[in-house]
């Protein structure tokens, strides 16, 4: 079976560049699928972890939105912000979940109830991508 290759890549650093089987993420119509030959795409991606199958097992990578390119051969992602599921402390993930969520609860005009919403996205992908929910 053929692969491809997966580059994650944010303003600071290459997160991950591995020759992956399928790599499966969430773009803002929906959850995509891409393989090996897949048609050229470009869409803006959703706060989710992207799945990377290799050799049979998943590898999760937590990402903060950004876009990606696909290729015959390649698939990019451009993120804000990218965390290997293995590098994610999942209780300091889980106490981020429930600050959100005690900020989103408070009725309080003082809140940025947008800003409290992305954090608890971003919790949530992190605790996906580390395993823990």
């Amino acid at each position: 079976m053929s692969t491809l290759r997966l580059e994650i890549v944010t303003p600071e650093r290459k997160v991950y560049e591995e020759d992956v089987d399928m790599v499966v993420v969430k773009g803002v119509a929906g959850e995509l699928g891409i393989l090996p030959n897949h048609i050229p795409l470009a869409t803006p991606l959703k706060i989710a972890p992207i799945k990377a199958k290799k050799g049979g097992k998943d590898e999760y990578v937590a990402v903060h939105g950004g876009f990606m390119e696909v290729r015959k051969d390649k698939v990019v992602i451009l993120a804000e912000a990218a965390e290997l599921g293995n590098d994610i402390d999942l209780i300091r993930a889980r106490q981020a979940k429930e600050r959100a969520e005690r900020r989103l609860a408070d009725k309080a005009a003082n809140v940025d109830h947008k800003r409290a919403e992305l954090a608890l996205q971003r919790a949530l992908s992190r605790i996906s991508a580390a395993g823990g929910e």
